[in-house]
């Protein structure tokens, strides 16, 4: 089995349970996806699955290098290319699929995708500062105040606070839970908001997941 998927969020939505709770929840179009290369200790250093996310829409004009590394595989050019660990105890070769029921109802998940960006922002919106006194003749309203010591070290200490780009950065959620599948449309429903915007994409891995050590015949 492997260890995850690559998906495309659709938007959020909430589900009613028995008891009469709702609950909010993510729709993502988990796969089809195809295995375009199969990466072994032996030639390259490690094992795993380069999964290619099918789409509706194929990539119409891919460039050189793509071109060829989908040609050697003999599948179709996609847009999203990424690797998955796989358990190694089935025979997996290139071209083969999987779908949403890799998954589990009830099972754990974390899905890693790319945050909306908000552009340049301030110290205030971007990390909560609280801001200076509203008061008439304050010199210290939305500013970050002081950022350094005059003395020691006489200098700007690495990973400070300050305005800059807000957004747009790797997130990963951890341990959302599987709420529904739907292997007909390709549909995984967690519970929760997961990073990004609509038709973003999405890594959603098992959140408990290790290849066996016996399954490596190179380890000593």
């Amino acid at each position: 089995m492997v260890e995850g998927l690559i998906g495309k969020k659709l938007g959020m939505t909430q589900i009613f349970q028995k008891d009469g709770d709702s609950v909010p929840v993510t729709l993502i179009q988990a796969g089809p996806c195809t295995v375009v290369q199969k990466k072994s200790k032996d030639k390259d250093g490690y094992n795993c699955l380069q999964l290619g996310f099918i789409e509706e829409r194929p990539l119409r004009h891919p460039n050189k290098p793509a071109e060829g590394h989908f040609r050697k595989s003999e599948i179709p050019p996609v847009r999203m290319l990424r690797e998955f660990a796989h358990e190694g105890n089935e025979e997996v070769k290139e071209g083969d699929q999987f779908f949403v029921d890799v998954f589990k109802e009830g099972e754990k998940v974390k899905i890693t995708g790319t945050s909306k960006g908000k552009g340049f922002a301030g110290v205030i919106k971007r990390w909560g500062f609280r801001g200076g006194k509203k008061s008439h003749g304050s010199m210290f309203h939305r500013r970050p105040g002081s950022i350094g010591a005059s003395a020691y070290p006489s200098r700007v200490t690495k990973g400070k606070k300050m305005p800059g780009q807000m957004g747009n950065a790797k997130v990963t959620v951890k341990n959302l839970t599987v709420i529904q599948i739907d292997k007909e449309k390709n549909l995984l429903v967690v519970k929760g908001a997961t990073p990004g915007a609509k038709g973003g994409y999405l890594l959603i891995k098992k959140a408990r997941f290790a290849v066996p050590a016996a399954n490596d015949s190179t380890k000593e």
